[in-house]
């Protein structure tokens, strides 16, 4: 503890005095006093070293099914070996019990609600038929009473009428007749005059008879028959409307009496539907192990650090739709999952050998090859830090060892190029100068143009311009920016080399360091006095502008320099 925080001090102090040399600072350091690197010529091999998780290729992912969120209230512990119908998780099913009782009441009532709709339809037709009926039949008898009339009624009329005239005129003539006898009798004193008077009031009565009977028979030919045509004929046509819109009302009742089943129909399939889906959240609430395997849960997979913050799968954990929960790995063939940094994605392509170390498996490496690298970045990294984009990339590793487990830690090296004889020095020795990539050589201050290759972010391949046994600053003057491959140009004397990273499997030889110049050492304090006011400026500038992932990078390079 006591350590962490001297280094942090120290750290500190180095930053501060950093900064106050690029404000003040005016003295010009002897080129004499540079480090120095001699240009090794032999086998450099180019790679990238990263930390992953160790996950199984081929695994049954088991997953929470439930809607919402729902309490674990059983898990299997992890680790245990479990056979094919083993429960594995139990989640809590309180609320769906409720809801599935209160669902098949609802189902009922709609069942109810179907059954009087079925009936409300056989009813509505039955009345449809019968009012049809009853309004066809009244048509029918209007033009019945139509027809009788013309054919029947007003004939009888009109000849009972032509009878009345025929009897009154015969019985006028009678008392015509007989009014003359009686004025001829009462003429000769025959009758008394009471008795004529008698006569001619028969004969009068007769007379108005006849008239009676021709004007009745006048009012029913030009009067009565034409006004009885009218009231049968609008009968008919009265009854003819009733009938249509008999026909009409009796298809509309029936059309709404079919619509409100169906409805009622699709309400009850919807709640059988309803009430089944949670019948079958209710069977969901149990997870049971769909074959036999290691239980391994999926927060034990995820990994630590920026990339796995979850909480560990427990009793009383809340988990969502479509969690994963436990991985059941069916075989030994293992994948190791790494976060490749978009600085390294340009030196990594599938297909590439890769070497594995596994923490807890020391003394043992396994080989595979990177299968695949995302399209996109982890958009976890990108929200935890929008400045730092990660992509998620898949070695296969070709040994089936049970000893491997997901969620052990790795560490993969990806092997991109392996040269058997080049010249190579460390990349902090090579920097860019006028749009040129140059080095320094040892007691010059003028630039050296070389071609570079690729590099391992320690050492970089010189193609030409340099020989092995060539003798080049590691701190090139401030006045040029370092070149730092596929990474951001950065100051010269701010970018310093691991030296604990310079392994026999990065230099030439077994047992080759960074050799110091007249017995300087390599740790030695960045050089930050020999700069103008305005590279002093643009050198604040940089820093300032730096990412947070640039600034850790530095602060744990000056960290293992000062260690």
């Amino acid at each position: 503890m006591k350590k962490k925080i001297i280094v942090t001090i120290v750290i500190a102090v180095v930053l501060a005095v950093g900064v106050f040399s690029l404000a003040y600072g005016n003295k010009k350091t002897e080129t004499s006093d540079m480090p120095v690197y001699e240009a090794q010529r032999g086998p450099l091999k180019i790679s990238i070293v990263q930390s992953g998780t160790i996950k199984s290729r081929d695994q049954i992912v088991i997953k929470s099914e439930l809607e919402g969120r729902n309490t674990i209230i059983t898990l299997i512990p992890e680790g245990t070996v479990v056979k094919k119908g083993d429960l594995l998780v139990e989640l809590d099913a309180s609320n769906l019990v409720d809801k599935r009782v209160d669902q098949e009441i609802t189902v009922q009532n709609a069942e109810a609600s179907l059954i009087n709709a079925k009936e409300d339809l056989e009813i509505t037709k039955n009345q449809a038929k019968s009012d049809i009926s009853k309004a066809q039949l009244d048509l029918d008898f209007a033009k019945q009473d139509l027809e009788k009339y013309l054919e029947g009624d007003y004939p009888n009329q009109l000849t009972e009428k032509k009878k009345e005239i025929t009897l009154a005129k015969e019985e006028l003539a009678l008392a015509e007749e007989r009014l003359a006898n009686s004025q001829v009798l009462y003429a000769e004193k025959f009758i008394s005059k009471s008795e004529l008077q008698s006569d001619e009031i028969a004969e009068q009565k007769r007379r108005l008879n006849l008239e009676l009977a021709e004007n009745d028979l006048m009012l029913l030919e030009e009067y009565t028959h034409n006004r009885n045509i009218a009231q049968y004929e609008s009968d008919v046509d009265q009854a003819e409307m009733a009938l249509d819109r008999i026909k009409r009302k009796s298809n509309a009742n029936i059309i709404q009496a079919e619509a409100n089943l169906r409805a009622k129909t699709a309400e009850f399939e919807r709640q059988k539907e309803k009430l089944a889906k949670y019948i079958d959240q209710l069977d969901k609430t149990k997870i049971y192990a769909p074959s036999d395997g290691l239980v391994i849960y999926a927060s034990s997979t995820k990994g630590s650090g920026w990339r796995g913050r979850t909480e560990p799968l427990t009793e009383g954990s809340e988990v969502s739709e479509r969690e994963e929960l436990i991985h059941l790995p069916k075989d030994a063939v293992s994948n190791a999952e790494l976060a490749l940094h978009e600085a390294s994605l340009q030196k990594v392509k599938s297909g590439m050998r890769t070497i594995v170390s596994v923490d807890a498996i020391p003394g043992r490496t396994y080989t595979g090859k990177v299968f695949s690298i995302a399209p996109l970045p982890d958009p976890q990294s990108m929200w935890l830090n929008p400045d730092l984009k990660v992509y998620t990339t898949i070695v296969h590793i070709d040994q089936a060892d049970p000893e491997l487990r997901s969620g052990m830690s790795c560490k993969v090296e990806i092997i991109g190029e392996t040269y058997d004889d080049v010249v190579y020095v460390p990349i902090q020795a090579v920097v860019r100068h006028e749009g040129r990539t140059v080095v320094y050589l040892e007691g010059s201050d003028e630039p050296h143009p070389v071609e570079v290759g690729l590099d391992n972010n320690v050492m970089v391949h010189i193609k030409s311009g340099l020989e092995g046994g060539e003798r080049v600053q590691l701190t090139p003057p401030l006045q040029s920016e370092t070149y730092t491959g596929q990474s951001e140009v950065i100051p010269a004397q701010i970018e310093e080399t691991k030296p604990d990273e310079l392994t026999a499997a990065e230099t030439p030889a077994a047992g080759t360091d960074i050799p110091a110049a007249a017995g300087k050492s390599k740790k030695r304090p960045a050089n930050l006095e020999n700069l103008t006011p305005e590279q002093r400026e643009e050198l604040k500038k940089k820093i300032e502008n730096m990412t947070p992932e640039q600034r850790e990078q530095l602060k744990n390079r000056m960290q293992q320099q000062l260690e």
